[in-house]
């Protein structure tokens, strides 16, 4: 289905076939750069109780500063795509890059891209980038967790709490529907669960060898800077961290256009404008 409501920007949405379920996309192609050889799309990856609709403007705006076709998919069990009757596993972050991306990638034809990712979703886009290191031109984490931080686990063990509250639930399933009460367990038990306090990406991120922009937020209530720090030290490739002052945990909502002014620079600067 093709939408033309937003000028300037050819709006898609996919359904991509999974052996557990369909997976919903949605496509934001920049009609400059339809017909020409396109450089490589951004493949936005959401946070723990996010989907494509809570991107809200931004993949409309990243295209249009980028020049890029943007691409969002709402995770198995989230937003429009299919429920997942188990909670996902304590290995869920990598069984993103290693179960569902793929699929994905295969469908929707991502022989290049970009991996962008918000919190946990930052998360996944590195497991992608270091399994998936052929295609993958560049990464760009915000608010990212490399581990269990005490940060972490207590604002979700404060964020557990306030969604305890009558009518709360709700909120989710504004965009969750009757998965939202699944949407909410699978972040809070899994991060929460005694066996996840060992979970790490410190030995993945050595696999990571393309440029890497990291993005955080210096008051991030969910993850101190140490977590962009280590990003920019293991990874293999050249690594930049952007710490943003006056910035909390969603960068890209609170100071839109200064994260699309450092995504623009850092994708100029370290990817091929001619993309395959």
């Amino acid at each position: 289905m093709s939408k033309s409501d937003i000028p300037g920007t050819l709006v898609r949405d996919h359904w991509v076939v999974h052996p557990q379920g369909r997976i919903f996309a949605r496509s934001w192609t920049p009609e400059h750069s339809a017909a020409a050889a396109p450089a490589a799309p951004i493949v936005l990856m959401h946070d723990s109780l996010g989907c494509v609709a809570l991107w809200r403007d931004f993949p409309q705006a990243l295209a249009a500063a980028t020049g890029r076709q943007v691409i969002a998919y709402d995770r198995l069990g989230f937003g429009q795509s299919d429920p997942r009757r188990e909670r996902p596993s304590l290995d869920f972050v990598a069984e993103e890059a290693r179960e569902y991306f793929p699929v994905l990638r295969q469908q929707l034809g991502l022989a290049r891209f970009v991996l962008m990712g918000h919190s946990v979703g930052g998360g996944m886009a590195i497991e992608c980038a270091a399994r998936h290191g052929e295609g993958c031109e560049a990464l760009i984490t915000v608010a990212a967790q490399v581990f269990p931080e005490d940060r972490t686990l207590d604002g979700i063990r404060t964020a557990k709490a306030q969604f305890a509250g009558e009518g709360q639930v709700d909120r989710l399933a504004r965009h969750h529907g009757d998965k939202a009460r699944w949407v909410l367990e699978a972040w809070t038990e899994n991060w929460l669960h005694p066996d996840f306090a060992r979970w790490t990406l410190e030995p993945v991120l050595p696999q990571v060898t393309c440029p890497v922009l990291a993005i955080h937020g210096i008051h991030d209530e969910y993850g101190s800077t140490r977590h962009p720090e280590l990003i920019g030290a293991l990874s293999t490739g050249p690594a930049r961290v952007d710490i943003m002052e006056e910035t909390y945990h969603v960068p890209h909502r609170e100071r839109p256009g200064e994260v699309l002014s450092r995504v623009v620079a850092f994708l100029d600067a370290a990817v091929p404008t001619q993309a395959a």
